[in-house]
Formats: structure tokens, sequence, C-alpha cells
């Protein structure tokens, strides 16, 4: 219950902060052109508090306008609002197509706007997000980014890795032409080509030499299938790790762990009578007997416990394999093994804006991609996924918190961008449309559009939804 509510609430935070930003840019933009914004509200649905601001010093109506009515009210502030679904939010501007506008405040309203002054008041919300993970990156290459040197481990015989030639104690210092200095880097160049057909190319050097030497991985569809792709074990790709004893960290409620009595700290030395020398023997006897009983000698506080326990059967991409529901003990990485990426103050923002660029191509190539079907619809994440990745980063520390902003941000103002009626990016090609004929989009068309549009993003919604509960269960 308590993760739960962990996950709520980093969900709302974060929503928060996004949805904060993007609609600022739309006010902002907004006030500079003169527009009266009604209402700024985070979320949707009922007002649960608001407040008024200042009354905006607005222009008086242009000379020489033909003002047949007054207003009798006077014009007030923006109201800023929470309201009680926090799943988005919205900026209202004075608009005649949404409600009567007196003569002498046509001027104010949205649709009264050239339409280039319409297009700059859309695009600025996205762009708001843009400049948000900027900023977020250059702080985080001003004090720098702790990342893991992306050193190969074992290689497994008969794999992609394996044939081209890697071996343990590598270097990979890029892929496909790309600098990697930390073993994030290789996963983002990895999932950048998922669904393609090629060659990947890696380039590695050898303890002791500076020399990098390529490595050619052939790649067909490459995991084009798969629901929760990691194409860097897919490859046979495994990152160097300090023998890791068989130490209990976790017991998993409810799972074949809690039930055979296993606590935290204990140490496995024996699984029917076979010696364990480390963690990853553990799993893979474990493994190995799925449903089956094993004998479990412990090392619990200086003593030696039997335990017996067997093993849930589960099935893994069509492996069946045993799920005993234990973690291991945390083991803190070497130095010579963590690498921090930092840059001055005054040029942090040139590797930031090519972080936020590299982030914002790979997400339309990932959409590009699932549209195709080069990659499977079920890597699409829905509010759930978010609110858990969002709880751990959180967890984690302040810098994984400030990066998933970072990469949120990016992809909330990519798809706000897509030509899709009902967001900005349908607003955007509606104007676009507008300012090289010279005339508005029909209204019967733009009515066209939003119900297509609404039904699009409702089952974008719920395939995103499904896929989140699916991984849960």
């Amino acid at each position: 219950m308590v993760e739960v509510l962990q996950s709520i609430v980093a969900l709302v935070v974060t929503l928060s902060i996004l949805v904060t930003f993007h609609e600022f840019g739309h006010y902002w933009v907004a006030r500079k052109f003169n527009v009266h914004v009604l209402r700024f509200s985070l979320g949707f649905g009922r007002v649960l508090y608001s407040r008024r601001g200042k009354v905006p010093d607005h222009p008086p109506p242009p000379s020489g306008s033909d003002v047949m009515t007054r207003s009798n009210e006077p014009v007030e502030g923006t109201e800023f609002a929470i309201s009680a679904i926090p799943l988005g939010g919205y900026v209202k501007m004075l608009d005649e197509r949404e409600g009567y506008v007196p003569d002498d405040m046509r001027h104010l309203a949205f649709n009264r706007k050239p339409v280039w002054q319409r297009i700059l008041i859309v695009a600025a919300g996205p762009i708001a997000n843009f400049l948000l993970a900027i900023v977020a990156y250059w702080f985080l290459y001003t004090v720098g980014v702790t990342g893991v040197v992306p050193r190969l481990g074992d290689i497994e015989p008969g794999t992609p890795a394996a044939n081209a030639g890697l071996v343990s104690g590598q270097e990979i210092v890029a892929v496909d032409g790309v600098p990697t200095r930390t073993w994030s880097d290789v996963n983002m160049q990895l999932f950048e080509r998922i669904g393609d057909t090629g060659v990947l190319v890696l380039d590695a050097t050898s303890p002791g030499s500076t020399e990098p030497v390529s490595y050619r991985l052939p790649i067909s569809s490459w995991m084009s299938s798969e629901e929760e792709p990691y194409p860097a074990g897919e490859l046979g790709l495994a990152l160097w790790y300090p023998e890791i004893p068989a130490r209990i960290g976790g017991v998993m409620a409810g799972e074949a762990a809690e039930a055979a009595g296993f606590k935290v700290g204990d140490e496995v030395t024996r699984i029917d009578g076979e010696v364990v020398k480390d963690w990853a023997q553990l799993v893979r006897t474990v493994q190995e007997h799925p449903g089956e009983t094993l004998s479990f000698e412990v090392e619990r506080d200086g003593r030696t416990v039997m335990l017996t326990a067997a093993p849930k059967d589960v099935e893994r991409d069509g492996k069946h394999v045993g799920y005993l529901g234990a973690s291991r003990t945390s083991v803190e990485m070497p130095a010579d093994m963590q690498r921090v990426v930092r840059y001055p103050f005054y040029s942090a923002w040139i590797q930031a804006m090519e972080k936020t660029w590299s982030v914002t191509v790979f997400t339309l190539e990932s959409i590009q991609k699932m549209i195709v079907g080069a990659i499977s619809h079920k890597n699409l994440s829905g509010p759930i996924t978010i609110a858990q990745v969002a709880s751990a980063t959180a967890q984690s520390g302040f810098e994984s918190f400030i990066g998933f902003i970072a990469l949120l941000s990016i992809s909330l103002g990519v798809l706000n961008l897509l030509p899709i009626p009902v967001l900005d990016g349908g607003h955007l090609l509606y104007y676009t449309i507008e300012l090289v004929t010279g005339r508005p989009v029909p209204e019967r068309i733009q009515v066209w559009g939003l119900q297509m549009g609404m039904f699009l993003i409702v089952s974008i919604m719920l395939l995103a939804f499904y896929n989140d509960l699916m991984r849960l269960s």
C-alpha cells in the first residue's frame, strides 16, 4: 500500500511539473500577444482551488474599430486553478468560437489574432517542454552525471557478441560511430536500432590499449516482436560486475522464499549439496528447477540453517523457469567502474541541446517504427508505468529524477506536436493550412478531425493502460 501511495504521489508531482511548464508556455506567449486568458488550470474536471491574478493591462480596441456593444462586466484577471483530475491541464483563452465576446473585447480574443500569432501561441507549449529538458540536462551536465564504465563481463558463447569476436574486459567506446562514455550511452544507441535490419558496429578497446577495434554484428528485424526488449542481453553483452555473493537482500511477500523461511542477510552456501559460489550460480540453479523442491544450506548469524523451497514455475520468453522471490544484496561498484560526465557551466548547454535533440529523434523514430510494426505496440506505456518509474527514480536520487523529468518532458513535447486534432500539432496543421491558403480550414472538416482525433487519442490511452495492466499481471 505504501508503494502504491508513493507511486501516485510521484506521478502527480511529475505530471504537475511537466504540465505547468507546458501550459505556461501557452499562457506566456498568449499574454505577449494580448490574448485575454480566462483560466490556467492544472488538471481537468471540477475546480478544487482557485485564485484570481491581477487584472491585465490590455490595450484598448484599436482606433477606428466598429465597437457596437460594450461589456457591462469589468475585465477580470486570469483564474489560476487546481482541478480534480491531475492528468493534464489547460489554458482557456477568450475565443468567440467558445462563447460570447463583447465587441470591445474582440481584439483580445484568440481567434481574432493573426494566424502567425496563433501558431506561436500553440507551439509555445511543446517548446516549453523542450526548454525544460535542455535546462534539466544543462544542470545535470554541470554538476556531473555519474555512469558506469561500459566494460564487458563474461560473453556467453554462441551469442552475436561472441560470434563477432568481443571478449570479456573490453570497453565499448562507440556504437555505430556514436561515442559511448557510459553503459547508459551504449543502451541508448542500441535501443535506436530495435526493429532495424542491417549491421550494428561496435567499437571496443582491450585492457591496456587505447586503439579501438570495430566489430560488426548483423541484425534482421531486430527484436521487433519483443514486448520488453533488452538489446544488450539479446546481443550477449553483459556489463562487468564485481563478484556478487549469494546473499539475500530482499524477500518478496507471498513467494516461495518467504514460505521457506528465508531472511534478509541469509547467505546461501549450498543447494542440494552443491557449493554455491555467487549470486549468478544461485539464480541459474533456481531457474533450472521450476516447481522442484530444493534443499538450501544457509549461513545466518554465524550458524548454518537448512531450508527447503520449491521455486515457482513461471514462463519467460516462452520458457519455463524457476522463481524464488528473493533479491540480492546491493554491491557497490568499484571506483574505477564509475565515470562522471561533467562539462563547464558555460559549455554544458551545448551537450544539453545535443542530448535533447538525440532523445527527440529517438522518440520520433520509435513512434514511426511502432506505426509500421517494426517494434511491438506493447512497448507503449501509460500512467501506471510512468508512476512506477517516477517513484523509482525519485527514490534513486535527485539526479535520476531530474533525468526522468527531462526524458518525459521531451516525450510530452513530441507527442503534442503530432498532427492529430485535439493535440497542439493538430491545431498547428490547421493554422499552417490557413497560412498557406489564406483562409481557415472549413468548420465541418475541423469537427470531423476533432472526432477522429478524440477516437485516436482515447484508443492510444486505452492501449497504454492495457499494457500497464499486463505488465503488472
